[in-house]
């Protein structure tokens, strides 16, 4: 049967909310720590599909979420695509050949390498019971741009941001190509099991408007468009973080079936603003989710109320900080299904 969460994403509004958390198969738990000290690495972890699938429902047998995020990361994608990618202590993740330096045609695709994340999502949705959605996921086109010009992560994305403008003709070539590989990989996982999927936007913050238009808006609307063509049923959420008020832009023009806010948009703005009768995910500080106490719970209650006329899916501003203590998330939990209209 069609879970809350589920039910939430094509557009009805229950009386009760959905909950699932970024990055809630991750670091703050003690038994994923206690798994990824027995297999190693990270990218091992998203590669041994049986330790992938248990770090997937670990959150979902500990906590009861309405929803299971697949445990991998927006880098696959590159590395399908042909470049090397690692995850380096204390570092983060480099890829090379850097795009800043080298052309896009000069790698090598590795399509096989997204083979084993559908082997995961099969694994999970197996597993799950039925009133649990699978959710998928894939990066949106500029953050992961970012990463592959760049080599790794930066705050600001200006050697992105740079050569977008300098050579915007290859800028396009890099977007389009990872536009059409997320399709593949997206509809792949639905093949596989997910039941929705959201794209991660994480760096759209650092686009100017006219910059946004062109590298977020409009490849996450072509990914949009694509996806629902083969997969009309299954909702996508958009997640394009430190957008502001190019929110509701986003909302409107990539056609996602629901938007995710981070912790710097107001609810009540978001609530007025975004389109009618969109369902929207989010958007708690994970700050107050980590410090807990009586301001954990007015914040999320004034979330809470602040979307009571339409649908929503509880979650947070951005992912799970992993020193956050189990019994915060557990009262959190206690706030929202004791929470109704």
């Amino acid at each position: 049967m069609p879970g809350l969460l589920f039910d939430t994403l094509r557009k009805t509004n229950p009386s009760k909310r959905p909950i699932w958390l970024m990055r809630q198969a991750g670091r703050y738990l003690p038994e994923y720590r206690a798994l990824r000290a027995e297999k190693g690495g990270f990218l091992a972890l998203v590669y041994d599909t049986d330790a992938a699938a248990e770090i997937t429902i670990q959150p979902i047998r500990r906590f009861g979420f309405d929803g299971a995020i697949l445990f991998s990361d927006i880098l696959i994608v590159p590395y399908a695509m042909g470049q090397d990618l690692q995850f380096l202590a204390g570092e983060g993740p480099k890829l090379t050949p850097r795009l800043v330096d080298s052309a896009l045609s000069g790698l090598t695709a590795v399509p096989e390498r997204l083979t084993p994340i559908y082997e995961t999502v099969r694994k999970v949705r197996a597993a799950l019971d039925a009133d649990k959605t699978m959710l998928g996921f894939a990066g949106s086109p500029w953050t992961v741009a970012t990463y592959m010009c760049a080599g790794e992560g930066s705050r600001d994305q200006h050697e992105t941001r740079a050569m977008a403008y300098r050579d915007p003709a290859a800028f396009q070539e890099i977007i389009q190509a990872i536009v059409g590989v997320t399709v593949e990989y997206l509809s792949g996982q639905i093949q596989a099991g997910a039941e929705a999927v959201q794209l991660f936007d994480s760096w759209a913050g650092s686009l100017s408007p006219a910059q946004f238009e062109q590298w977020v808006i409009a490849p996450n609307a072509a990914i949009v468009d694509a996806v629902k063509a083969r997969h009309p049923e299954t909702p996508i959420i958009g997640f394009p973080k430190g957008s502001g008020e190019k929110l509701p832009a986003y909302a409107r023009e990539t056609g996602v079936d629901a938007v995710g806010i981070d912790e710097t948009i107001d609810p009540i703005w978001a609530a007025r603003e975004l389109p009618q009768g969109l369902p929207v995910q989010g958007n708690l500080d994970p700050l107050l989710l980590l410090s807990g106490g009586a301001e954990l719970e007015s914040g999320a209650r004034r979330v809470l109320d602040a979307f009571a006329d339409r649908p929503h899916v509880f979650n947070l501003g951005h992912g799970i900080g992993q020193f956050t203590p189990i019994e915060h998330v557990e009262a959190l939990l206690r706030i929202v299904q004791g929470w109704s209209r």
